[in-house]
């Protein structure tokens, strides 16, 4: 919240909620940790993994439960997809696209809840004046995710095709294999894979971030009097709405190009 006597602005009062609690781990501020990215996406990660182990501890042969069913469509809708990109065994590749969707979708929806309960909560209980609660709003979560995914595919690249097969890849395609045509496709293939963390992270960096600037304008012109009050709500449920949809899009997205990527480093050209 705004101090005493100071006037809220929209930049003010996005400024305050967008700022991150931070911790140095070094002298340079390359080594500084964003604590609530950090243990808000452990937070969910715990709660949406230990809330599926739960349920597939428990899982029975007869007639499902509710909760049982729908993690049961959940695994299913997630192997279909990967099925139709990966052709090979999808014993890393599936749980990897299943980890992927439900932690982003978990961490996309944190933007939902009203900044201003999530300050209440931060400030009064927790006593950190500073909290930003949305991890993948923050674009070092989206960068983390990206190059894990990128250094998976860079790692089953050399364990599928081997070193030489890899190197080979890497200066013969997609331009042939004539050596006068080396320098190209080494070139056309490293601007694609550098591109492909940035565009992995960025993507949904991007969405969320913005999604979450018009979601703190429209809490703060619902807080500016009566007829902001029904004005921003209507327009606050408008765009609530149209989020859930989303959110749940940029966590397919993601999963779907890690799928990509995987399925890209097990194939040969």
């Amino acid at each position: 919240m705004a101090a005493a006597g100071e006037a809220l602005t929209p930049t003010s009062y996005i400024g305050h909620h967008l700022s991150n609690r931070t911790i140095k781990l070094g002298d340079s501020p390359f080594w500084t940790l964003h604590i609530d990215t950090f243990l808000t996406a452990v937070f969910l990660g715990v709660i949406g993994f230990g809330f599926l182990w739960w349920v597939v501890r428990g899982a029975t042969s007869g007639v499902p439960t509710k909760r049982q069913a729908f993690v049961e469509l959940l695994i299913g809708f997630v192997d279909e997809q990967v099925k139709g990109i990966f052709h090979g065994s999808r014993a890393f590749v599936g749980p990897l696209a299943l980890t992927v969707f439900v932690w982003v979708f978990l961490m996309n929806a944190t933007k939902f809840i009203p900044i201003d309960l999530v300050g209440l909560f931060t400030g009064k209980v927790m006593q950190q004046k500073e909290w930003f609660p949305v991890p993948t709003a923050d674009v070092n979560t989206t960068f983390a995710l990206a190059l894990s995914v990128w250094f998976l595919m860079l790692f089953y690249n050399v364990k599928v095709k081997g070193v030489g097969g890899w190197v080979h890849e890497l200066t013969c395609t997609p331009f042939g294999s004539n050596p006068l045509m080396w320098p190209l496709n080494l070139l056309f293939n490293a601007v694609e894979y550098l591109s492909k963390p940035l565009s992995h992270s960025l993507r949904l960096y991007g969405n969320i971030y913005a999604g979450k600037i018009i979601f703190l304008l429209l809490w703060m012109w619902a807080a500016s009097g009566l007829m902001g009050s029904i004005f921003g709500g209507v327009l606050a449920l408008g765009w609530l709405i149209f989020h859930i949809l989303i959110v749940a899009l940029q966590a397919y997205i993601f999963m779907m190009l890690t799928a990509v990527y995987m399925a890209m480093a097990h194939e040969s050209h």
